[in-house]
């Protein structure tokens, strides 16, 4: 499996992509069209493409900080989910580099919510209880309350104050 990092939306795959975003996440936790135009060319952000044989597989977006990589968004395209290319692509992902990874996730109070902490704990990621809210994506939305995952190890609270005060700026577009 190789991945292609996007830097605009000209690629032939990118719609597709976009699609496969849409259909994975619901509104509150998806940025609008425009702003992800805005943020693809950004040093720190990468728009990743799995391919398999040239099909797309998946997608990874996923900030670049000095000390964490942030994965804001991952998705298996639909037919191919349970099938392990998810597992796989993260896998790859963490060997990538030795830099901690963070993620956010929904509180596990219903089945999916506990499935999709239970797949990140068995890809060796660490369910934190810090509180935390992902600010809103879309103008008239609350913040919406989810967790952090960590991975390889838990992180301390004032982790997660140093990447609220120091990256959601930047990811969620606060200091405009």
């Amino acid at each position: 499996m190789k991945h292609i990092r996007l830097t605009d939306s000209y690629h032939p795959l990118f719609i597709k992509a976009w699609q496969l975003y849409e259909q994975s996440f619901p509104l509150n936790e998806r940025r609008p069209l425009p702003w992800q135009y805005d943020i693809m060319p950004h040093a720190n952000y990468h728009f990743e493409l799995m391919l398999q044989e040239d099909a797309l597989t998946g997608i990874l977006l996923w900030w670049s900080f000095g000390e964490v990589r942030y994965l804001e968004h991952f998705a298996t395209v639909p037919a191919l989910r349970g099938r392990g290319y998810g597992k796989s692509i993260l896998e790859a992902f963490v060997k990538r580099e030795t830099r901690p990874i963070l993620l956010e996730v929904e509180p596990p109070h219903e089945e999916i919510q506990q499935r999709r902490v239970r797949f990140y704990e068995q890809c060796g990621f660490v369910l934190n209880q810090h509180f935390y809210q992902q600010p809103p994506y879309h103008q008239g939305q609350q913040p919406l309350p989810l967790l952090l995952m960590s991975y390889p190890a838990p992180i301390t609270a004032d982790n997660v104050a140093h990447f609220v005060a120091k990256r959601h700026p930047i990811i969620y577009r606060l200091a405009e």
